[in-house]
């Protein structure tokens, strides 16, 4: 069991470093694209620049609060893009019939899928994450938490685009329905959770778990405590096993749409 798990983790870093080979082979578009995702996601610190100097706090966050919390969403991200950038294009595979190469393969079926390809400009998000975490937050703690937090929310990230993307086995457009959750949680991700009440602040720590990614490591950097960040890793054990689960479920009902494609 412990090999083939071991097997299984060697593989998907293979695949992680060949898909990022693949994209150097082209180094100026390689490093522009990274560059420029950098600058695009410093574009924001301006909008609360200006916003903070019109208040004072905003949903109980301060200007490095809000920084920081732009931090993890930006690093969480990346990783989930760098790592697993296909789980996105999930919809498509299934639609489209493409699952059909991974099926002949020795090694998880939904690993395979989901490592076969890589973002470039992730790589510009993850750097991000981490240089607003070294400008306003940093120290030693903080590194390490925020490291493991950024794993924990790239796989709720990558488990929730797994969850939606799998109801294409059974809805037509239900490519539709992914792309528009997966942007929700973009959306709400760069937002404090204090300005959210009611209803929508339940959903967004349940059913759409922005909260689990985002606003409770977030607490857990600027007030360290155990049960919450326990609270996370159980949470993210859950959603993965879940993702796993309903894949497999659906996979059941897949109609190759008999293509031959070698991946190598």
């Amino acid at each position: 069991m412990l090999t083939a798990v071991k097997n299984q983790w060697r593989v998907l870093f293979l695949s992680l470093k060949y898909n990022v080979m693949r994209e150097m082979t082209n180094h100026v578009t390689f490093i522009t694209n990274i560059t420029f995702m950098i600058l695009n996601n410093a574009t924001f610190v301006v909008q609360w620049l200006i916003l903070f100097q019109i208040k004072s706090d905003v949903g109980g966050y301060s200007l490095n609060d809000v920084l920081v919390l732009w931090g993890i969403a930006a690093s969480t991200f990346g990783l989930s893009h760098i790592m697993f950038h296909r789980a996105y294009d999930l919809p498509e595979l299934i639609v489209n019939g493409k699952l059909d190469a991974f099926l002949v393969q020795p090694k998880n079926v939904l690993l395979g899928v989901i490592s076969s390809g890589t973002s470039t400009s992730a790589i510009g998000d993850l750097l991000y994450g981490y240089l607003i975490l070294f400008i306003f937050k940093f120290n030693i703690i903080n590194f390490i938490l925020f490291t493991f937090l950024t794993i924990t929310g790239m796989l709720i990230l990558t488990a929730f685009a797994v969850i939606v993307g799998s109801l294409s086995f059974w809805i037509t457009k239900g490519d539709l329905i992914s792309n528009n959750l997966n942007g929700v949680i973009v959306h709400f991700s760069t937002y404090p959770d204090g300005i959210f009440k009611g209803i929508v602040r339940l959903i967004l720590y349940t059913v759409i778990p922005v909260g689990m990614i985002n606003y409770l490591p977030l607490k857990v950097i600027l007030h360290f405590d155990p049960v919450q960040l326990l609270l996370i890793t159980a949470f993210t054990i859950f959603i993965t096993l879940l993702a796993f689960l309903i894949f497999y479920k659906g996979l059941r009902r897949y109609s190759s749409s008999n293509l031959m494609s070698a991946r190598i």
